[in-house]
């Protein structure tokens, strides 16, 4: 199965709520990024064992550990989670940033070093979210 099937086929999976916000957030994401590599991640480790929650990806760029090795993950993603919606801006350096900028006028989610959490879009406003994955965006397209 491809990527985009893959990832039309999780969407479609989800209850009702959250199918229609994950597509929004899904075309969005596509506008902004339209000709982006796109991933989908079934969240189970080499060994088959589930680890996180299966999440979709977009773009790419170079992620660099602090034993020196690299790897190539995506920019942005976005998974259902239990009580609502995760949105991953990876490959910021300063863990604070993202709460800091975007965390008192994004609305009711919760913020961590990469991760926006929020139950449903109705709780957030969509325009600081979309200025907190540009600005995410911007900072990993630099080092590409």
């Amino acid at each position: 199965m491809n990527v985009e099937k893959e990832i039309a086929e999780y969407i479609a999976t989800q209850p009702e709520s959250k199918r229609s916000e994950l597509q929004e957030l899904h075309d969005m994401i596509l506008a902004m990024m339209p000709t982006c590599k796109l991933w989908f991640l079934d969240g189970k480790d080499e060994k088959g064992k589930i680890v996180s929650n299966p999440n979709i990806g977009y773009g790419s760029q170079t992620m660099k550990y602090a034993n020196g090795k690299t790897r190539e993950f995506y920019q942005i993603g976005i998974s259902a989670n239990t009580t609502g919606i995760s949105v991953y801006i990876m490959g910021i350096d300063d863990k604070k940033y993202l709460a800091q900028k975007f965390g008192k006028e994004l609305g009711k989610a919760s913020i961590t070093g990469y991760c926006i959490k929020f139950k449903s879009l109705a709780d957030i406003k969509i325009d600081v979210l979309r200025a907190a994955i540009q600005y995410g965006i911007g900072q990993t397209s630099i080092q590409n």
